[in-house]
């Protein structure tokens, strides 16, 4: 029993020696970011308890029920959006497998033979001599630990946990972009509606416009100049309101994917008007914007994975120290059971690599490559955070007053049509005037009607670009993320962002 306690004693020992953490410290870059946005003209500065809703549900802000019922829709059956979540799964269980080798490894074995050699095999005396035929029955137990001296298991499990945590924040990123490539689909299809009231009520002046054209002809007042004019007015308003019902479409089956739904079976029922408004929306500091992007946390989450494996990379230079031990019985028969039949071996080994050719210092000078690398990545993925915010923020405050000052232009030109039309009528002018003020006024309602859903397009672009009201606090932390303990053999555990 005398190697059995001494083999004992060194298992106790290594348990409690203390290890050594070989990985850096981890300190994330500290950017110097600017104390207001240059664009937030109309937007008020917002406290943080004010920011956008930590729901999720920002798009109710627009205020349409249609689209809140797509983007509930979205949220159930969009299949992007499921590979992405079984993305995180996946990295949740890399994270456990990691976390495993931390604790000894047990295992249980059973071996059941009979076994025969060969009367003629070698340096055998004779045919006749001995057994050649006898069973074999084992049963045993075999365990393994490899004491954690250099972290190297630990940085391994929190290498895989963090980068669990970047593919949770991947997972509400992916959200989020399909969330506003919706919002945007959908403001496309309104914008397309209004177009096309535009132009059916265009229509019917024009065909009226055609009507008094060819009775003015008829009675010799003008000539068929005027009805060709008026015509080929109409027939042009016509091949637009055919191109735009063709954009529609191709934004409702846009819309349609995204929802998980067959094009051929969905439709959204037509509107005619654009009853969308902007929303007003709480920009808050900029300093906050790096809590609230999931794309930031993804890369700052991979930094600090890189950091983990630099650690594991410097222990691979120290000793590896492994503890196993197995014990069952063996007999030839099934008398397993009897204590002479028992057996039973204790051991510990290690390994120190003396010359692997540079292997051990590529390895340590590409961990640290990698960790630079995602540094660099994180610096550029917060530079163009900001550069999302303060494009949209230009973009509502520019496109607001460019949608006042097009509706002016489109009232003018409404008025200057109906003047025209009135003077063709009494036969003060021509239908040249006429022509061009119908060209001018279907352009300018035009115009107002698409500036209006760049409008509304541009404001869910800056509510994309200032995180949707996702914060820190909804990414699950490193125990988190794991989907279940070592010991627990009961459902799996959810942790979804």
């Amino acid at each position: 029993m005398r190697p059995c306690r001494t083999a004992l004693i060194t298992l106790l020992g290594a348990a409690v020696l203390p290890g050594c953490d070989l990985a850096p410290v981890y300190d994330p870059p500290h950017y110097l970011v600017p104390e207001s946005y240059q664009g937030s003209g109309p937007f008020r500065v917002a406290r943080p308890e004010n920011l956008l809703s930590t729901r999720g549900d920002w798009w109710t802000m627009l205020g349409d029920a249609q689209l809140n019922q797509l983007e509930e829709q979205l949220g159930r059956a969009n299949p992007t959006l499921e590979a992405a979540a079984e993305a995180y799964t996946q990295a949740r269980d890399l994270a456990a497998e990691a976390q495993s080798v931390l604790y000894p490894q047990v295992s249980a074995q059973a071996q059941v033979s009979d076994n025969k050699r060969s009367a003629h095999s070698l340096f055998r005396a004779s045919p006749t001599a001995g057994r050649t035929q006898e069973a074999s029955n084992q049963i045993g137990a075999a365990a393994s630990w490899e004491p954690d001296f250099w972290h190297a298991i630990r940085n391994r499990a929190h290498a895989q946990k963090r980068l669990a945590q970047a593919s949770a924040a991947d997972l509400a990123m992916a959200r989020l972009s399909l969330q506003g490539e919706l919002a945007n689909d959908y403001v496309a299809v309104r914008g397309l509606d209004a177009e096309l009231e535009v132009l059916r009520q265009s229509i019917v002046a024009y065909q009226k416009a055609v009507e008094v054209a060819r009775l003015r002809t008829e009675g010799k007042i003008a000539s068929g100049l005027d009805l060709a004019r008026a015509l080929s007015q109409l027939d042009s308003a016509r091949a637009q309101e055919t191109e735009t019902h063709l954009q529609r479409d191709l934004m409702q089956h846009a819309v349609a994917v995204l929802v998980g739904a067959m094009p051929s079976s969905f439709s959204i029922p037509p509107a005619n008007e654009f009853r969308l408004t902007p929303p007003e929306l709480p920009v808050g500091v900029p300093s906050e914007l790096l809590q609230r992007r999931p794309d930031i946390a993804s890369v700052e989450r991979q930094m600090a994975a890189a950091n983990a494996s630099i650690g594991v990379s410097r222990a691979a230079f120290y000793p590896n120290v492994t503890f196993s031990g197995t014990a069952g019985f063996q007999d030839n028969a099934f008398r397993l059971a009897d204590l002479p039949n028992s057996l039973w071996s204790i051991g510990a080994g290690a390994m120190l690599p003396l010359f692997e050719g540079g292997l051990r210092r590529a390895e340590l000078q590409r961990s640290w490559s990698q960790y630079a690398q995602t540094r660099d990545n994180y610096r550029a993925t917060v530079l163009a955070a900001f550069q999302e915010v303060e494009d949209g923020l230009s973009l509502t405050q520019r496109l607001g007053t460019e949608v006042g000052q097009q509706r002016e232009a489109s009232d003018q030109a409404a008025q200057a049509l109906t003047i025209s039309t009135m003077l063709y009528e009494d036969g003060l002018d021509n239908y040249l005037s006429v022509s061009v003020a119908q060209v001018q006024a279907l352009a300018a309602q035009t115009a107002e009607v698409q500036l209006q859903a760049r409008q509304m397009q541009a404001a869910v672009s800056l509510i994309r670009a200032l995180g949707g009201g996702w914060t820190l606090q909804v990414l699950p932390n490193e125990q988190q993320t794991l989907p279940f303990g070592p010991l627990d053999y009961g459902a799996r555990k959810s942790a979804a962002p």
